[in-house]
């Protein structure tokens, strides 16, 4: 449907030339949304969706295990879209201490999305609201350390940004001057607290992030946050127990398609055309997420068989196995630590799963050896290949 301009231009005067910033309209859309018979047919299938993906906690055995490497994805692909070459593996090693394949600063990037997201968590679980307090704390955990430590993290912009371009007079986009920033948010936050109206969840998610970002209301890191703030919305109005959707790769493959229907919005209102491309992102992308938990069930059921065949050794070496479930790449004196086996059994159990094919050593020497759970690690990195 089509409507008027979603907000207003203003004259802004910025590096020496006069440019148009767009201030949106506050949500919800007006006039109200046009809820056609394939509209509504197609968020009620990602809702359907979305209760299997929920669902999955009951069959996995251990859904933080799951939860741990799930969160690491997101981060690598969400990171991807800005422009960050690190991958998986990169994380991995990095958290272990050890040097990444790529630019230090890259992985920092993508350790940092990690920790804001489990901040966001912890903070729901406490009962704390999601709010404009709640979206500044967390954009300071993003931007803590390495690339944009020095765009006032933690802190609305107080200058004016601009998306594409070289200033803002040649920019694809210029979100709302420094001193509107404030009131856009706040008219957000309102929103969020179902004010004026109550407005179901995903619904709410998917408004929600395309108003923030077309604020853009930090100096760095809006991408990033914006598609935290749909799982992190899900999780607090229960549609989700765990942060369990992200659309980061769904956006990533159809990159261009997304940027158009940001700026077909804000122009002319179009706000069924994004609402029906976010529903088939929650479909293809819960989906994609419930075959990946069943291809690693499938995985470890599979190993943990062949592992039960060694006759004495299999305690000790399952122990080793359910630990490399939680970090498939890691070091022996991590697993050490982890399973509280002493340093010469836990050798041992990785010489048996090294011949049963299930770990590969990546290191070559004689202490603290690296082992990646290669088959894990593969079902894991389906979509996060860096291109050639």
């Amino acid at each position: 449907m089509k409507r008027k301009l979603q907000g207003q231009y203003v004259t802004i005067s910025t590096v020496g030339e006069n440019a148009q910033a767009f201030v949106p309209a506050p949500l919800p859309p007006n006039p109200s949304l046009d809820w056609t018979s394939d509209l509504r047919s197609k968020f009620d299938q990602a809702l359907l969706a979305l209760g299997r993906l929920d669902s999955i906690s009951t069959f996995l055995p251990d859904i933080s295990l799951f939860l741990y490497m799930y969160v690491r994805k997101e981060a690598v692909l969400s990171s991807m879209i800005e422009g960050t070459q690190s991958s998986l593996s990169d994380l991995l090693l990095f958290e272990l201490d050890m040097e990444p394949g790529v630019p230090l600063d890259d992985v920092r990037e993508v350790s940092n999305y990690v920790a804001a997201l489990d901040y966001g968590m912890e903070r729901l679980a406490e009962g704390f609201p999601l709010s404009l307090r709640l979206i500044k704390e967390m954009h300071g955990v993003l931007l803590s350390k390495g690339r944009g430590a020095n765009q006032t993290p933690g802190e609305f912009r107080r200058t004016q940004n601009w998306i594409g371009g070289t200033r803002p007079g040649n920019a694809a986009f210029v979100p709302p001057p420094a001193e509107q920033v404030l009131d856009c948010m706040g008219n957000l936050e309102l929103f969020l607290h179902d004010q004026p109206e109550p407005t179901p969840a995903l619904l709410k998610a998917a408004l929600a992030h395309m108003q923030f970002e077309t604020i853009h209301p930090f100096l760095d890191g809006n991408g990033r946050l914006g598609r935290l703030l749909i799982t992190l919305l899900l999780c607090e109005q229960k549609m989700l127990r765990e942060p369990m959707l992200y659309l980061s790769l769904y956006f990533k493959t159809h990159r261009q398609y997304y940027y158009e229907l940001l700026n077909e919005v804000r122009l002319s209102g179009d706000w069924e055309a994004w609402l029906d491309f976010f529903a088939e992102a929650v479909i293809v992308t819960t989906t994609q997420a419930v075959d990946t938990a069943r291809q690693l069930v499938d995985l470890t059921n599979e190993d943990r068989d062949r592992i039960s065949g060694l006759g004495r050794a299999a305690a000790s070496a399952l122990r080793v196995h359910r630990a490399l479930m939680g970090r498939p790449i890691t070091a022996s004196n991590w697993l050490v630590e982890k399973t509280g086996i002493t340093p010469a059994t836990v050798n041992k159990c990785l010489g048996h799963l090294e011949r049963l094919g299930i770990v590969r050593e990546l290191t070559s020497r004689k202490r603290n050896r690296v082992f990646s759970y290669a088959g894990y690690l593969e079902i894991m990195n389906q979509g996060t290949e860096l291109p050639g």
